[in-house]
């Protein structure tokens, strides 16, 4: 049953990074990757939810494995962050290069700070 969850969360999630990501790829300007930068921020927040109400006994393990394994691993990409940062730097981008590790990580534990927060609020 965990494998089933942990797939059914991972399809939503793959689904859900390809609508975000087409949406913001398509209005944005700029050559930064604004749309990586929002799934991982919106999964950081997400996981940082339900962290917060597992910890307030309010999720339990089929929520965390249908979304923090599932619809989090799913929506979220190191790699494709890894891979935009590296474009960036031998693109010459060296600035934007930085500032995408650095917006993103510190975007992404602010969100996951938050999220905690609210879900104990919740639990």
């Amino acid at each position: 049953m965990t494998v089933l969850l942990v797939m059914l969360g991972g399809a939503a999630g793959a689904t859900l990074r390809y609508l975000l990501d087409t949406q913001v790829r398509h209005r944005q300007r700029s050559h930064f990757p604004w749309s990586t930068v929002s799934v991982n921020v919106l999964g950081s927040a997400v996981l940082g939810v339900l962290t917060g109400a597992t910890l307030t006994g309010a999720a339990g393990n089929a929520s965390h494995a249908a979304v923090a394994v599932g619809l989090c691993g799913a929506l979220t990409t190191f790699s494709t962050f890894s891979y935009e940062t590296l474009r960036l730097f031998l693109d010459g981008a060296r600035t934007s290069a930085a500032a995408n590790v650095i917006v993103t990580t510190a975007a992404a534990l602010l969100a996951v700070a938050g999220g905690v927060a609210i879900g104990e609020l919740l639990g």
